[in-house]
């Protein structure tokens, strides 16, 4: 009964803390996805959602193939240690590919800023 509550435990708090993170960085993320495409709300807000369902996507998967584990779970201490574990490798997926979102819009952006930049002297794009 301790390996379905740990798993169970384990689902609950990865999937969530996902969620909280994709909503975080979509809602906060706005402003930066609008800048980075030269100011076409329509174009940032459709790709901050494909990004958002990318982000669920494979962190949903990683979380659910992470999920198995051999190790006998038959105290709290090994509970924990396993949930803290798993947990701590979730979390560093999400800050990766939060990481490279960032520069991947950071280089877009740099191209609308030096398209526009070339367009202000007078040269065309």
């Amino acid at each position: 009964m301790m390996i379905e509550l740990t798993y169970a435990t384990y689902i609950v708090i990865s999937i969530g803390m996902t969620i909280w993170v994709a909503n975080s960085l979509s809602k906060n993320g706005q402003v930066f996805m609008v800048d980075s495409f030269d100011g076409n709300e329509l174009l940032a807000k459709s790709v901050n959602h494909l990004l958002v369902v990318g982000f669920y996507l494979l962190n949903i998967g990683y979380i659910l193939l992470a999920l198995k584990t051999h190790k006998e779970i038959e105290t709290l201490r090994v509970c924990i240690e396993f949930l803290s574990g798993r947990i701590g490798i979730v979390l560093l997926v999400l800050g990766t590919l939060h990481l490279i979102n960032v520069i991947v819009i950071a280089k877009w952006r740099n191209h609308a800023v030096n398209k526009n930049n070339l367009r202000a002297e007078g040269i065309e794009v």
